[in-house]
């Protein structure tokens, strides 16, 4: 079981700072592709700040997969549909916008399972 003493809510570390920006601008580009304007809109700002909320709230951490391939599923079933629509959207548009973001993302999904502060 994950160790929820040690959650925060702003991480410092560098891998959910990583999951974070690559959600952000995956969300971004699907709002400015699909809803015609330069900067988010009222619902994409709101998703933004749900999936933050999210990570910080992580019983993970440092240690959690992709979101897709983990146990807990702390989204609500409207975000969840949302989130994965982005995510159908954006995913494949991210190889060719975003190659060093797409990597990243693809190396923290090689973790098959969430490692807990007690794991090695």
């Amino acid at each position: 079981m994950p160790d929820t003493k040690n959650r925060t809510k702003t991480s410092t570390n560098r891998r959910l700072r990583r999951e974070r920006t690559i959600v952000t601008t995956m969300i971004r580009m699907y709002c400015r592709d699909l809803h015609d304007g330069p900067d988010p809109c009222h619902d994409c700002e709101a998703l933004i700040t749900y999936t933050a909320q999210r990570l910080d709230y992580c019983p993970f951490q440092a240690g959690k997969t992709t979101c897709a391939l983990c146990p807990v599923h702390c989204y609500k079933p409207a975000m969840k549909t949302r989130i994965q629509d982005v995510m159908r959207y954006a995913g494949p548009r991210m190889i060719l916008r975003h190659p060093v973001m797409t990597f990243w993302h693809w190396v923290d999904s090689r973790r098959k399972e969430p490692l807990t502060e007690s794991d090695p």
